[in-house]
């Protein structure tokens, strides 16, 4: 009886220490998250949704002389109209994802190996006609050109201009195949 007793006190032990409050815990640390959204001002483009097609020219491997040579710069634009009046300046951001590669490149998802395509800004922005744009940084350091926004007749408004090129990830020459790649974009208004 008296292991019956026992059994029965702790049991009844464990079950209150089960229900008993737990001890504060110390926090390690606090996230603070921020952002903005701002009222769509402008129109983009002239379709639904805002897709651009590039179509880089066929090149020959020849083409390159190692890693970082480049070949192909094809340009291409933005374009943003009916702005409001409030707004002053347009940039892309050009959204992080798993086409960009570590070194701020876009990867290819064709049969062409040692090939990235790179985009750089065009003429008429802030940055440097040329300069590259680091696809794997976030937007305040990305080097996309803001443009300022102007207006023609009964609208305010840009067209933003940017180039997109292959580039060499290696000593040798890429192998040839087909190269593919996209990016998803977000307009950041002023």
């Amino acid at each position: 009886m008296n292991k019956t007793l026992l059994s029965a006190a702790l049991i009844a032990g464990f079950g209150i220490a089960a229900f008993a409050p737990q001890a504060a815990r110390a926090t390690d640390g606090t996230i603070t998250i921020t952002g903005a959204i701002n009222a769509v001002t402008c129109k983009v483009g002239t379709g639904s949704p805002n897709n651009v097609a590039v179509v880089l020219p066929t090149v020959s491997n020849t083409a390159f002389s190692g890693v970082g040579s480049v070949a192909g710069s094809t340009g291409f634009n933005i374009v943003v109209s009916g702005c409001a009046t409030s707004q002053t300046s347009a940039t892309t951001y050009f959204e992080n994802g798993a086409t960009d590669s570590t070194d701020g490149n876009l990867k290819n998802a064709g049969s062409a190996t040692n090939v990235e395509v790179q985009l750089l800004n065009g003429s008429g922005g802030s940055q440097a006609a040329g300069s590259v744009i680091a696809l794997n940084n976030p937007a305040a350091t990305q080097n996309s050109s803001v443009y300022t926004l102007t207006t023609s007749g009964a609208t305010k408004g840009a067209t933003l201009n940017y180039f997109a090129q292959y580039y060499a990830t290696a000593a040798a020459a890429p192998g040839a195949g087909t190269v593919s790649t996209t990016v998803q974009y977000s307009m950041i208004y002023q």
